[in-house]
């Protein structure tokens, strides 16, 4: 099946968005991928060249993160973000699609939903994020000094990307210079990245909470690493209570990066829960070795 993709920018909400769009024909399902905290489209790399056989596929670089606008005046609430997400897919003429969140994805999905069920005709979460609280007012305050994006640009230097990396994969030895260079390209280019980081910390908002959750009749697959170092797998579990028309499945020798570590893997589950979801999904809890 020929496909074509074009990128570039899109002015939404008075921020830029940098997506990546492959397109078969208008007559394909449409999946967008958002990607984690910290992160861009560069993760949905290895699992993109499976999508595009049989869908429609967008990924976009959520704000601040990847190649997207770093303005410190957007608000960079998750609930804000997947306004701008649906905005910006109402300028693409693209009113009914599956959604899929990776890791804090999986949140802005969730929100999404929440605002706009009529638009989503399916979820698929990998490893998404759930039930943080929004950063203490002291944190905030903190947020607000001159110098608070120096702490934060040092806080990462500090930490750094082979620490970082080592502990979202189950297998160290999937890091390679690509995967390095991917993940820390957009941190070294501007500072801009971390001033917007800080007002992030101040516009995030509550996770959806378990009666939030309730209402969401959309079906959700929810994908999880065993090894899940960073959004464990107790996470997917409460989701898979709390969401009225989910599955969970959790795959084994994985982490928390599973567009990554099991892309191939991914992409059958994905196709498989497609053909299969409908208003009578009926959830289970599978474990694939």
């Amino acid at each position: 099946m020929e496909h074509h993709t074009i990128q570039g920018r899109e002015r939404v909400d008075n921020i830029d968005i940098y997506f990546e769009y492959s397109q078969i024909d208008d007559s394909f399902p449409t999946l967008v991928l958002l990607h984690g905290f910290l992160s861009s489209s560069f993760s949905f790399r290895k699992l993109v060249p499976h999508l595009i056989k049989e869908f429609n596929v967008i990924s976009l670089d959520l704000p601040p993160f990847g190649q997207s606008g770093k303005d410190y005046r957007y608000t960079y609430s998750f609930r804000n973000i997947a306004k701008s997400v649906v905005h910006f897919l109402a300028k693409k003429n693209i009113n009914k699609f599956t959604i899929i969140g990776h890791s804090m994805g999986g949140q802005v999905s969730l929100q999404l939903i929440k605002s706009h069920p009529d638009l989503v005709e399916h979820a698929i979460l990998l490893a998404g994020s759930g039930y943080q609280p929004s950063y203490s007012e002291k944190m905030k305050l903190v947020s607000y000094l001159p110098f608070f994006s120096f702490g934060i640009k040092g806080y990462l230097q500090r930490s750094g990307i082979e620490k970082n990396l080592k502990n979202v994969v189950h297998d160290p030895n999937l890091i390679d210079d690509e995967m390095r260079q991917g993940y820390l390209g957009p941190f070294i280019k501007k500072h801009d990245i971390f001033r917007a980081l800080g007002r992030m910390l101040r516009d995030k908002e509550v996770d959806l909470l378990k009666e939030d959750l309730n209402q969401i009749l959309t079906p959700c697959l929810l994908l999880w690493g065993r090894h899940d170092r960073v959004v464990p797998l107790e996470i997917g579990q409460r989701l898979n209570d709390d969401l009225p028309n989910s599955e969970l499945i959790v795959l084994e020798d994985s982490g928390h990066l599973l567009p990554e570590e099991r892309p191939a893997e991914i992409y059958q589950l994905i196709k498989g829960f497609l053909e299969t979801a409908s208003p009578a999904y009926k959830r289970k809890e599978l474990t694939l070795d």
